[in-house]
């Protein structure tokens, strides 16, 4: 049995790179409705795609800003949690879903304005100028 090698041509390879980006929904300010399982497990879902700080309040009261890097979801809520960064501590904690009683996205959303499409049309026109050794580079968040 012989493998085929896919060759793509030039125009190929640069409509892939024209691919669309995802559309970025402002998240800033938002408190969503945790009323059953299903929302708290949406909610912290695009808390975790969030790219700004969200305040957690636990259902012992206690509030936490944190900035969630990372989740494991599991059957339930008990085996459910998420990861974060608090401005005042060094070390990852994390809390189990079960706990939460409300979200809210109270931090600036540093993806905000930066939208995928912008970037690579200014990306293109660079080339298409001429330019040379352009990287992929991220712009400035300020």
């Amino acid at each position: 049995m012989t493998a085929e090698v896919q060759r793509y041509s030039l125009e190929q390879i640069e409509a892939l790179e024209l691919a669309p980006g995802a559309e970025h929904v402002n998240l800033e300010g938002w408190v969503p409705e945790l009323a059953d399982e299903n929302e708290l497990r949406g909610a912290l879902e695009k808390a975790f795609d969030y790219r700004g700080d969200v305040t957690i309040t636990l259902k012992s009261g206690q509030r936490i800003e944190a900035y969630i890097f990372n989740r494991q979801t599991g059957p339930t809520l008990a085996d459910s949690y998420v990861q974060y960064f608090t401005p005042n501590a060094s070390e990852k904690r994390k809390i189990s879903y079960a706990d939460i009683a409300r979200l809210e996205f109270t931090g600036k959303d540093r993806a905000a304005g930066k939208h995928w499409e912008a970037w690579v049309k200014s990306y293109n026109e660079r080339k298409a100028a001429g330019e040379k050794s352009i990287g992929l580079h991220p712009d400035s968040l300020e």
